[in-house]
């Protein structure tokens, strides 16, 4: 009875021996087993191609994020498959990139401190029964030493630009430009729409609000011909109010109305061309002087 009592007791601890691995290979899978096989079975594009999609990468071609863990990772797995890793030495090592690079991004480790948690995870490599074994007991003690020094020269070497890629906001770059275009209004009316070059728009409201040219000359000629302010009569609506004048006289209105026109316009002009003009040398100033 005794015996059998031991022998309960022998394979009950093993059983809990192997439930130990088995958790301690799951804190480091990062792939599952059939997705390192399948991996396993392709060339560099085709492990490629997988990652994408085991990894839920759909922005690799804009996305300079993706672009980088894509290449983190196809380059460790085929470093990995060349040094003739085991499924579940391929699976534990994509664990180890992966728990590295997490330090990095997600909890902000410093490279000292990040060697410090690699080394804490690899403790106990070689030794049977190892209390301060991380769960990496499936690799060799020469493995493990290949491991590290695969990491100087990868991750740990370029750790800044990691930092950098994670935790530095980088601008975003301009892939389209939208443009507003001003449709031609109607021509309703008799002056066209102020360019920004051009007059004001105060001046050019002060001149729609203006009757229309003929209307002025008309409006002069009445004053001139009825300085009373008396209209004529409405029977008299017959008679040429052009009568009294001469073409000459007509010339002279139109050119004194046309000539207060320019004149003022002119004046406008030369102002604003002059404020402008300032303002452009202020700016040449200011960047010959940085």
């Amino acid at each position: 009875m005794a015996a059998k009592a031991k022998g309960k007791e022998s394979r009950k601890e093993e059983g809990q021996e192997q439930d130990t691995v088995a958790r301690e290979i799951m804190t480091w899978k990062f792939l599952s087993l059939p997705q390192i096989s399948a991996l396993s079975e392709q060339n560099i594009e085709g492990v490629q191609k997988k990652l994408e999609e085991f990894l839920n990468f759909r922005q690799i071609k804009t996305s300079l994020k993706e672009a980088v863990l894509l290449d983190y990772y196809v380059s460790g797995f085929w470093w990995a498959k060349e040094m003739d890793f085991t499924h579940l030495q391929l699976s534990g090592f994509m664990g180890i990139l992966n728990f590295l690079l997490e330090n990095l991004s997600t909890k902000h480790i410093t490279l000292e401190d990040n060697i410090k948690e690699l080394g804490r995870a690899m403790a106990g490599i070689g030794e049977s029964h190892s209390e301060k074994g991380g769960g990496l007991d499936f690799f060799s003690v020469d493995q493990a030493k290949a491991i590290i020094s695969y990491l100087k020269i990868s991750l740990f070497q370029h750790y800044k630009l990691y930092e950098y890629l994670f935790h530095n906001p980088r601008e975003e770059l301009v892939i389209g430009d939208e443009n507003v275009v001003e449709l031609v209004k109607p021509m309703d009316t008799l002056f066209p729409a102020p360019l920004e070059e051009g007059i004001s728009y105060d001046m050019y409201s002060s001149f729609i609000a203006l009757p229309p040219e003929s209307e002025v000359e008309t409006e002069e000629i009445n004053q001139e011909c009825h300085p009373e302010g008396l209209q004529p009569e409405t029977e008299s609506l017959d008679i040429d109010p052009m009568a009294g004048f001469t073409i000459e006289d007509v010339k002279s209105v139109l050119g004194q109305i046309t000539n207060e026109i320019i004149g003022s316009l002119q004046t406008e002009i030369n102002e604003k061309l002059q404020m402008e003009e300032e303002a452009y040398t202020v700016r040449i100033d200011k960047l010959k002087n940085t």
